[in-house]
């Protein structure tokens, strides 16, 4: 069995947030980068678990520059065999679709696993996206994911209960919180990770539908105050003219 991960670099949760060139581009000067969470935490680390059960083939793509490679290799170093970086810089989703697509339809995959989401865009629009041009079925938010030959069942949490879908491989799946649990490579595989194969190849041709116009901060929140706990008369006040909240 072969399988996918879909792989993204994003900034670290702590970093601090800016943008230049008037509000429409993400400045990266002294910000820390990281394997997107969902990609790792949870596509990675089931996509290896079924390595470890079946003897499965895990690879990884990116699309992005030479930037990204550091962020490859630690997700070779977690235990992904194999990597393709797609030498191209956008934010379009179907743009980045259509190369993983394309990488997909080449190469012939059982199994191609996404997060359910980048940490910095919040799209959620790649799983999709990639399944429909593949014309393969698609499962969103996967929280459990088992498989029993050629046949997967996968669970999904939906408004007060639990979904479980049937699906016979091949398939695209997106995968959120339960799905596993987060590895942290070891020396070994951090240097195995060296020397592991990393092909970089050209963008096939492919539409840019959307571009962003401009990004804008959330307002700065506004100052704690203390009332003392024997003023309850100044809290409903408060609550009452400035948070109008009663």
């Amino acid at each position: 069995m072969k399988i996918l991960v879909c792989i993204s670099k994003t900034p670290d949760t702590t970093a601090k947030i800016a943008f230049t060139d008037n509000n429409t581009k993400f400045s990266e000067a002294g910000v820390q980068f990281i394997v997107n969470p969902y990609d790792e935490w949870y596509a990675l680390v089931r996509a290896l678990e079924l390595k470890e059960a079946t003897g499965a083939t895990v690879h990884l793509v990116t699309v992005g520059g030479a930037d990204t490679e550091p962020i490859i290799r630690k997700a070779l170093a977690l235990g992904g065999d194999e990597a393709f970086r797609i030498n191209a810089n956008s934010q379009d989703s179907y743009y980045i679709a259509a190369q993983i697509a394309a990488l997909a339809a080449q190469q012939g995959y059982d199994l191609i696993f996404t997060g359910k989401e980048t940490i910095d865009f919040n799209g959620s629009g790649i799983g999709g996206m990639v399944a429909e041009l593949l014309q393969l079925p698609f499962v969103s938010i996967a929280a459990k994911f088992e498989l029993n030959g050629n046949t997967a069942t996968i669970r999904r949490e939906i408004e007060g209960g639990e979904e479980v879908n049937q699906v016979t491989l091949p398939v695209v799946v997106s995968c959120q919180k339960g799905m596993a649990e987060a590895r942290i490579p070891n020396m070994r595989g951090i240097m195995a990770a060296r020397t592991k194969p990393l092909t970089v190849s050209e963008p096939v041709a492919a539409d840019t539908l959307t571009s962003i116009v401009s990004f804008e901060l959330p307002p700065a929140k506004a100052g704690v105050k203390l009332i003392p706990a024997d003023n309850p008369a100044e809290l409903v006040r408060l609550l009452h003219e400035e948070a109008k909240v009663i």
